[in-house]
């Protein structure tokens, strides 16, 4: 006989609109804390909750949420981005100004973006809303969207943060890293360089997105003379900036930095984040693989900025990454002897930055950020019922 919970997993799909919104209201919490019975009958419950996305704005709004926290199921993941058409569903919404529910979806997207294969999306198509002034090709969609949208100013309840998460993922790819560099036949531009300026913004979301994003594209060392050209990307000044506070430098070494980072105001303030710090200065370490990227920061006093970085911020991953690059930045060249006048930082240990979002496991019921399971959010079981809090989401 079934249990009074898989009887009411069953009203999900009701006629009645009372009904459905009851029951999918009462069974947010059973989706963090008992998964397992939205996998009945061949995922029955979640195909059920697939079409309820398109249901009234409070229905929609607590499906999304269990798909959200159902989405930390690597099977639940794989049923959800193979179906093309609920896919279509989301970008189609999500790009929708006046969707109640964009930030959700967005959350949602940032989960699916951990299944490999909706690497697939690049190439997808979809017709671009007039409001939005964007190409036939739902990457490029999103990435207008995620810079038109952001504080509200494309769809009122949204300001997609979290698609930040999904660019993360794509990134992971070689596929996606090659998209992020070339430019658009649309507009002309390079899409990372859409992004790079909200390395200071005042979303924690978005910022931490954006540095992941900018760190996995790195990783192509073919592109690092565009990364570090004035020309074209010229990444520098996006990732010194938020690393740089408002001490002082020696004249000598203050005229030689990056105009960008001469004659800061004496309210300036590094990233309050040490865990975006410390992407950022992963990210510089990629860039000296090459000698020209060594001799780049050599040559603009990337180590005073170091140097205050690591006594300032009290934060053991964020030093060491401080330490390895310096002790490359001291390295002697071949046949050259580098004397820049730096000193090595103490509690030096091994290793190279690994891609962001590579490794981590499925299947954990718990929100999670960047070394646990399954997917970038979850909604609090417990939300309040009020319309202004459609958007609230749990940070993690």
């Amino acid at each position: 006989m079934p249990s009074d919970l898989e009887q009411l997993v069953d009203f999900i799909s009701h006629g009645n609109t009372q009904v459905r919104k009851l029951a999918v209201e009462n069974l947010v919490p059973f989706s963090l804390s008992q998964p397992a019975v939205f996998k009945t009958n061949q995922l029955l419950p979640v195909k059920d909750l697939k079409l309820l996305v398109r249901d009234y704005k409070q229905i929609a709004k607590d499906a999304i949420t269990m798909l959200i926290n159902l989405s930390t199921d690597r099977e639940v993941l794989e049923f959800l981005t193979a179906d093309k058409e609920f896919m279509s569903t989301l970008l189609s919404r999500v790009t929708n100004p006046t969707e109640p529910n964009a930030n959700l979806i967005a959350m949602l997207l940032a989960n699916l973006a951990k299944w490999d294969d909706l690497k697939s999306i690049l190439t997808q198509e979809l017709p671009s809303p007039e409001e939005l002034k964007s190409s036939n090709k739902a990457i490029d969609q999103l990435l207008d969207l995620f810079v038109k949208g952001a504080d509200g100013t494309y769809n009122k309840d949204a300001d997609y943060d979290y698609l930040a998460y999904f660019f993360a993922d794509l990134a992971k790819h070689k596929e996606g890293r090659k998209y992020f560099l070339t430019p658009q036949d649309y507009d002309k531009v390079v899409p990372l360089t859409k992004i790079t300026v909200f390395t200071e913004h005042k979303s924690d979301i978005r910022r931490k997105g954006v540095a992941s994003t900018i760190k996995n594209v790195a990783f192509e060392i073919d592109a690092h003379p565009s990364f570090l050209s004035e020309d074209e990307i010229n990444i520098l000044p996006y990732l010194l900036l938020p690393i740089t506070g408002n001490e002082e430098f020696d004249e000598e070494d203050t005229m030689a930095m990056l105009p960008d980072l001469q004659l800061l105001p004496p309210d300036k303030m590094r990233d309050s984040d040490p865990d975006i710090i410390q992407t950022h200065i992963e990210t510089l370490m990629l860039l000296t693989t090459t000698r020209e990227g060594r001799d780049t920061m050599r040559s603009i006093k990337v180590y005073p900025i170091l140097r205050e970085t690591h006594w300032r911020v009290d934060h053991d991953g964020m030093r060491e990454a401080c330490e390895r690059l310096v002790q490359v930045l001291m390295r002697d060249e071949e046949g050259e002897v580098v004397d820049e006048g730096m000193k090595a930082l103490t509690r030096t240990t091994s290793g190279v930055p690994k891609p962001f979002g590579s490794s981590k496991p499925f299947g954990s019921s718990k929100p999670f950020g960047s070394s646990s399971g399954g997917g970038w959010a979850s909604q609090d079981a417990a939300e309040d019922e009020d319309d202004d809090d459609d958007d609230a989401v749990v940070e993690v």
